[in-house]
């Protein structure tokens, strides 16, 4: 944190959307970005080498869900765990995993066959997940998918990424971890901090504990995810915490 303050113009400030800058709700459709945070990260912005949000969600699926991003200057989205990227207006990305649709065309008859109850599945263009949140039995039915739809992504060459009462199926070969530190190396960062809520965060975790630089790990605290708070520099109470956390960057950077 202190090369950060000293340094901000080398400082990479990476960021989780879900449970980091956005509350976990039901329904993924409707998460919505805390109202503070478009404009922390705009003036942390205008002092650091880049903020870059680091999500599973797509690009476009994260500025829907968070009004005023696009205005952020320097803001880069690398989403689907680093597959997309948004930038300067424009989305860029490689053709889409034919295994995904495969594997979404055969999940409603899985879940029917195993009947379980308030299992939803979300079509997230590059990948499919399955939540179960709105389920009676959310970690039995977690449990009970857990098998079934690792060989459904190995049938179609993917991979299962676990989250918060959530199962993905996506196209192996990138992470957060992966996306991170290709982004770290490509605008010659000199210092990172990220900040994450999920076991998909731990990637990332990685990434900075490896890549060399001054770097500090946040944890979004929540009930649900003990293990990431137990590798993180950092623990916060939630996106309400992350946001109080970056409002005291962009604070002390405005003061120097």
């Amino acid at each position: 944190m202190e090369a950060i303050l000293k340094d901000p113009a080398g400082a990479v400030i990476g960021l989780d959307f879900d449970g980091t800058l956005s509350p976990i709700v039901a329904d993924p459709a409707a998460a919505v970005i805390h109202p503070k945070a478009p404009a922390v990260l705009a003036e942390l912005g205008a002092h650091v080498l880049a903020v870059a949000i680091v999500t599973g969600r797509p690009p476009a699926t994260a500025l829907e869900l968070g009004p005023g991003l696009a205005e952020v200057p320097g803001l880069v989205i690398l989403g689907h765990y680093g597959f997309e990227r948004w930038e300067n207006g424009r989305i860029s990305a490689p053709p889409p995993p034919p295994g995904v649709p495969r594997a979404e065309a055969e999940l409603q008859l899985l879940l029917e066959e195993l009947e379980l109850e308030g299992v939803t599945i979300e079509d997230k263009g590059r990948a499919v997940a399955v939540h179960t949140r709105r389920s009676p039995d959310s970690e039995g039915a977690l449990d009970a998918l857990r098998e079934p739809l690792a060989r459904l992504a190995d049938k179609h060459g993917l991979v299962v990424e676990p989250g918060r009462m959530v199962l993905e199926l996506r196209p192996p070969g990138m992470d957060k971890g992966h996306a991170l530190s290709l982004f770290l190396a490509e605008r010659a960062a000199r210092s990172v901090l990220f900040a994450g809520d999920d076991l998909g965060d731990l990637a990332a975790f990685e990434a900075v504990r490896v890549s060399g630089l001054p770097g500090v790990t946040v944890c979004s605290g929540s009930a649900e995810v003990a293990e990431l708070a137990e590798r993180a520099d950092i623990v916060v109470d939630g996106p309400e915490g992350v946001v109080a956390l970056l409002e005291e960057l962009a604070s002390a950077f405005s003061r120097s």
